[in-house]
């Protein structure tokens, strides 16, 4: 065998192996927030999940700095921006979100998940921890079939040309907030329904490209580690997304510009926000369209997974159970 298809071969195994361990973070993550699920509690269970999910990526091989994260602080209790992690190997960059849905999770609602996607350094966007406004369909559809530029009536038009159906059978998603009125009365008034979620973007993006979901698109704005995340998850699945970061301030858009960002308003698709290969795996806390929830019992618990990967296209669903009397670090 050559030299050449051995290391073809074990970089295979090491994808392969990289891919199960980022399962195992979030799997983490998930069990030690579903404690709290239900006890209105949001902040112990978002301290729970980051607390498992550090601990977790201590035993990956990788040399991992968050890129998208909680924000830049030099003593926090989230995984932030610039923060290291990993045992030691390829330098790797890392976007996570430990406990996507913190208010679902206390109040028991759905949709609620622990995230991590993994690029090559330099592949994720790197950006300020700010919200950012958001455009995504699923997969299947033309190029350009919606534009974070045009008016929400066009963008519903042309999507609905492409999918051979009238406006009034797309369904919108987006989060529930005020700062949304004008988008709802919009979507309204051009005819299309509208699922308005409490919380959890990462899963309203993801629901565009599973057509179980019943949703077609994701309109509004919501943080931007998020949407990097969603475009991560979308690299693997297949759709298209756009977004582009709203500055509050000028110190805002100094920061980003700091970080690179050389357009600040620059518009960004799906590739710009998640370069390369990337690895996205998550694990559900609560019971939404793509993962059950945690269900515990006794001295285990069992957690639904989906681990994917952009370069293959490969997903992966994962059903784990697990013995807490042999897992240390689940938070009991």
């Amino acid at each position: 065998m050559s030299a050449k298809i051995q290391a073809a071969r074990l970089e295979m195994i090491t994808d392969r192996n990289l891919a199960l361990e980022l399962v195992r973070v979030t799997e983490a993550a998930a069990l030690a927030a579903s404690h709290w699920m239900g006890l209105g509690k949001k902040n112990e269970a978002d301290g729970a999940a980051v607390t498992a999910m550090r601990k977790a990526f201590d035993t990956v091989a990788i040399s991992g700095t968050v890129v998208i994260g909680e924000g830049e602080m030099d003593e926090a209790p989230m995984l932030y921006i610039g923060e290291r992690v990993g045992a030691g190997g390829p330098a790797m960059d890392i976007a996570v979100d430990p406990l996507e849905g913190t208010t679902l999770t206390a109040k028991g609602g759905p949709n609620a998940m622990a995230v991590v996607a993994l690029a090559e350094h330099g592949n994720f966007l790197h950006a300020p921890d700010i919200y950012m406004d958001k455009i995504a369909v699923g997969g299947g559809l033309p190029d350009g079939v919606v534009d974070i530029d045009a008016t929400v009536e066009a963008n519903l038009r042309n999507l609905a040309k492409a999918k051979k159906c009238e406006i009034s059978d797309l369904v919108a998603c987006m989060l529930d907030r005020d700062r949304h009125k004008e988008l709802i009365a919009k979507t309204r008034e051009a005819g299309a329904r509208i699922v308005l979620l409490s919380d959890g973007d990462v899963a309203g993006v993801m629901a565009t490209s599973q057509p179980d979901s019943g949703i077609d698109i994701y309109m509004g704005s919501g943080g931007a580690p998020e949407g990097v995340l969603a475009a991560a998850a979308l690299r693997c699945i297949g759709g298209q997304m756009q977004g582009r970061l709203m500055f509050e301030d000028d110190s805002q858009i100094a920061r980003a510009r700091e970080m690179g960002l050389i357009d600040p308003h620059q518009a960004f698709t799906c590739e710009e926000m998640a370069k390369g290969d990337v690895m996205f795996a998550a694990s559900g806390v609560t019971t939404g369209a793509m993962l059950r929830g945690v269900r515990r019992f006794g001295h285990g618990a069992i957690t639904h997974s989906v681990v994917m990967r952009s370069k293959s296209g490969t997903v992966r669903f994962i059903e784990a159970h697990h013995n807490f009397t042999t897992k240390t670090w689940v938070d009991r």
